[in-house]
């Protein structure tokens, strides 16, 4: 995982999801684990960091909160998402840029997943301004 990826910060190299908005989505989903986090933004009290590498592990049975770099890497972790969503008593819920001219978006999210636009811009933890994407 390489969180900087395309990252268009210096402020942080991970994007922290604001803690209501995940509070919002945990009230319906009740996460069992955060994938694609570090010790000061997981949501989860169980989650991946970058060295255990949420890629490589299992995620069956588990209801996932994934918030994944949004870089160039962003395209395997929606393969992921996408596979391991697949699995019986799986549930996966990623937190995405409105990205929907790219290929991960149609291979793997269009007409395979529910899909949620949020209004506004989200203002990630620690950022001075909103995201500079939708």
């Amino acid at each position: 995982m390489n969180f900087n990826s395309g990252m268009k910060t210096s402020i942080h190299s991970e994007a922290e999801t604001p803690q209501e908005f995940f509070e919002a989505w945990d009230s319906v989903y009740h996460f069992t684990i955060d994938v694609c986090a570090n010790e000061e933004n997981h949501k989860c009290e169980r989650y991946y960091t970058e060295e255990q590498d949420g890629l490589a592990q299992d995620w069956g049975g588990e209801t996932v909160w994934c918030n994944p770099p949004y870089g160039r890497e962003i395209g395997k972790w929606m393969k992921k998402c996408y596979e391991e969503a697949a699995k019986p008593n799986t549930t996966v819920v990623a937190l995405l840029p409105a990205r929907t001219d790219t290929k991960w978006f149609h291979d793997y999210v269009l007409h395979r997943a529910v899909i949620t636009f949020i209004k506004g811009r989200l203002k990630f933890v620690g950022w001075e301004n909103t995201a500079p994407f939708p």
